[in-house]
Order: C-alpha cells, then structure tokens, then sequence
C-alpha cells in the first residue's frame, strides 16, 4: 500500500505542477512500453514504438522498470532539457552502493548490462556517453514530436482537478487519482503495491499528472525538497485529439471519452455503449473505467449487464462545456 501522511499544513499545501518535465515523461513513456495493462488504449502505441524505438536508446530499458521504480537520477524534475541532462549527469555521483546493487539486479541485461551501469557510478566517460546519447535519441524519438500533445493532456487535466478541487475539496481531487485511492483520517492511501509510507512533514505536495503512466501514483522528489505525485492522466496520450479539439470537454477528455460521458445522461450498458458510439468492448470498458475513477460516471451490474450512469458530476461538467 501506498500510504502519504499529511498534516494540516501539507493539505493546504498542495498544488499543482505548472508543466509536464522532458526527462520524467520520457522515462515513464519508456515504462509504458514495457508494461502490459490499459491494452485497449496503448497497445498499438507500444507495438509502434517497438517499432521505431531507435537502438541507441535501448540501453534506458535497463534503467527504467514496467513499475515505475525507475533510479532518481534518470528523471530530474527540470523543465528544460539540457539542464535536466547536466542534472543527470552530476547526480550519478550520488548514487549509493545499495542503489546501484538494486539497479544491477533488476537490469533484464543481467551481467551484459553491469559494465556500462557500473561506469555510470564511476564517472565513465564512456559510460556517460551512452547514457547521454540513449536519453538523447529517445527524447528527439519519443517525447519531442508529441511534446504539444503531451502539454494538452497535462493542461486539461490541472484543469479538471483543480475544478474538481474549488467544487468537493481536496481529499476529492486526489482520490480522483486512481480507482483504489481513498483516504484514512489525514492519511492519502492506495491499496497496491508496493508497502511505501511518507510523511510530508508540513513540506507540501505538487501534483503531476502524466499522460503515459497508468499504475498507481508514485512519489517523486520535487527540486524544493518536497514530494512531487505523479498520477495517470484522465487523457492518455494515444487518446488526445489530433488538431484542435472541438470543444473544452474534447480537450478535457478526449473525443471519444467525452462522447462517452454524454452517451450517458440516461443509463446505457457496455454493450450499447460499444454499438452506437462504433467503439470496441475493450476500448468502451477502459474509457467507463477512466470516467468512474474520476468521480463523474457509476457501473452496476445487472444480472450479465453492465449498466452505466452518469454522476451528479458528470452531468456538471457536461453542461458547463467542460
């Protein structure tokens, strides 16, 4: 379970990240290739990055684990990317004996991996030089093409919290993070593993949503010496609308999400759902999934049926435009 004691002072606090980070969503993007769930939404995102990923960045999918446990050092929250490399490489210094046990055993490269991982801690040049061109080339590869994308995904979702914060209150707005997240007193709580407690000690919280991380939320450090949590965005990047979207609601969720989240001002099932909107089972089930953790539709079952509704909320957000 992921557990963050808050004090009063730490509640009021919280706020939000002003913009997404070049080195924290390239590492998660990488972890999103690796990993195995939302498949209805990323499957043909990972099969083309399989793809097109070029060979010099393979070297990251030793550092960088499907968990989301990724080394601090490979993701420094800075907004521009040459001083996140610099960052980078004057933190590896820093990285601990036991660190670097842990980085070894968890690479899939196994004793193939060790020389290079091992150089990083000694300041090898050409260890760095790996490492600088890996992040290099996934970046212009991965992040770079899609970095307007990826800022509109970050903006409409700061923008449905914090509008969901001004309305129900914090303890809402970060319980909207992930469908297992709730709250025991003044203690924020995700039943998953793994077992992580923090105390935030008055030190606050800034919060960052991500387009390509889809686990639970993860605890980051943040440059002031607090915590950054880094939740799933409500629009997934293979998920936002090319162009300019329609409407604020289409920005907010994405076209097809938002058609869903109209679809059901009257109570539809999935099968219905699926039918008139042209949308697969899967892509429908991963959508009403999405729009119930954040609060603005509910599911029963009915017998085989699975029946959807929107919430006092949803229907909120669907006449304010968004």
């Amino acid at each position: 379970m992921l557990r963050v004691q808050f004090t009063a002072e730490d509640l009021l606090g919280v706020r939000f990240a002003p913009e997404p980070l070049p080195l924290i969503e390239l590492a998660l993007a990488l972890v999103a290739a690796q990993r195995t769930d939302e498949a209805a939404v990323f499957g043909s995102w990972r099969l083309r990055l399989a793809r097109e990923l070029p060979r010099a960045a393979l070297p990251l999918l030793e550092l960088l684990r499907p968990d989301g446990d990724n080394p601090s050092f490979v993701e420094p929250a800075l907004r521009d990317f040459e001083e996140a490399l610099v960052a980078v490489r004057d933190g590896l210094p820093r990285v601990g004996p036991q660190e670097l046990t842990r980085i070894l055993a968890r690479s899939p490269g196994g004793a193939s991996s060790a020389g290079w991982l091992r150089g990083l801690h000694d300041r090898d040049r050409e260890s760095w030089d790996v490492l600088e061109a890996a992040l290099r080339c996934a970046h212009r590869a991965v992040i770079a093409p899609h970095w307007a994308a990826i800022g509109q995904s970050f903006r409409a979702d700061v923008a449905w919290r914090t509008r969901l914060l001004a309305t129900h209150g914090i303890k809402a707005a970060l319980a909207s993070t992930h469908p297992a997240a709730t709250w025991t007193g003044t203690a924020f709580e995700v039943g998953l593993p793994p077992d992580f407690e923090i105390r935030l000690a008055g030190r606050g919280l800034t919060l960052m949503p991500s387009p390509f991380w889809t686990g639970r939320p993860l605890l980051a450090e943040h440059p002031d010496g607090s915590h950054m949590l880094v939740y799933p965005a409500m629009t997934p990047l293979p998920l936002v609308a090319g162009g300019r979207a329609e409407g604020s609601l289409d920005a907010l969720l994405g076209r097809t999400r938002a058609a869903v989240l109209q679809s059901l001002t009257r109570q539809r099932t999935t099968s219905e759902l699926a039918r008139d909107l042209d949308i697969s089972l899967p892509s429908v089930s991963e959508h009403t999934r999405t729009l119930r953790a954040a609060g603005l539709i509910t599911t029963r079952r009915d017998g085989k049926a699975v029946l959807h509704a929107a919430t006092g909320l949803g229907v909120e957000l669907l006449l304010s435009g968004g």
